[in-house]
């Protein structure tokens, strides 16, 4: 796996976030996103109560509310169809700014905007705060099936290689007098892209071989199950903000 392999979205820091072992920081992110799906839309409060606990974690986690708000750019094509719906949307209407927009379409923009939000802040504070790496060996130990942590695992350890070839092959084209910025030279980088994959797969075959050589069987030893696996202590404490949520959940729909 190599040391680290931390991706664009880790930030590296000695918070009491990121030394919780990962697979409680998975299953937290996972329980506090069920709690928020299933709080009824018309309880406002509720996902006030929600952004202040994803708040709180962040300054645990020194994570500036700056970064969260950049990235959360990645729910614009949802947003975006959220401010379509009070438009298009059917039944009930009331004028808004010398608009006719309908009020469930309004209702459920709120209720994408709100829980979509929501959920992808939770997601990068699950991704700022744990690397690619951990976030395998957490899912490893949440007993994911084993097929997909390996595919995952090969994956992460063989981007950079197969980064390194694309960017040695594209040296060597232009090393040679070609320029990628020209339409008519597009043959040429096509081809490359196909000799990059038969290098790929004829790399990955021979590390399978390899593999089956050492006694491979189809499964992976099991090295990191139990070496840094949460306590109960770690448990209990990274249960504290889904147990909130839960509870902000439940009330939300007894007094809805």
């Amino acid at each position: 796996m190599g040391a680290g392999h931390a991706h664009v979205l880790y930030r590296e820091s000695d918070s009491p976030v990121h030394r919780l072992p990962p697979e409680v920081k998975i299953a937290a992110m996972v329980a506090f996103t069920v709690a928020v799906v299933a709080t009824p839309r018309a309880a406002f409060w509720a996902f006030g109560a929600y952004a202040l606990m994803v708040a709180v974690v962040a300054a645990l986690a020194r994570v500036s509310p700056r970064w969260l708000l950049t990235r959360s750019a990645i729910e614009v094509p949802f947003v975006l169809f959220a401010f379509a719906l009070p438009i298009i949307g059917a039944g009930e209407r009331v004028d808004v700014l010398g608009l006719s927009l309908s009020t469930e379409g309004l209702y459920g923009a709120w209720n994408i905007l709100a829980k979509g939000t929501l959920g992808v802040w939770a997601s990068l504070l699950l991704a700022a705060t744990t690397t690619t790496r951990d976030l395998i060996v957490g899912l490893d130990r949440l007993r994911c099936p084993q097929i997909i942590t390996q595919i995952a695992t090969f994956m992460l350890r063989y981007l950079d290689v197969l980064v390194g070839e694309a960017r040695r092959m594209r040296v060597a084209r232009i090393s040679r007098g070609d320029d990628p910025r020209f339409l008519w030279q597009l043959r040429g980088f096509a081809a490359g892209i196909g000799a990059l994959f038969l290098r790929a797969f004829e790399r990955g075959e021979r590390v399978y071989l390899a593999m089956l050589s050492r006694g491979y069987t189809g499964r992976m030893p099991a090295v990191w199950q139990g070496a840094g696996a949460a306590t109960t202590g770690q448990w209990l404490v990274a249960a504290t903000v889904p147990l909130l949520a839960g509870t902000v959940a439940a009330t939300a729909a007894v007094l809805t």
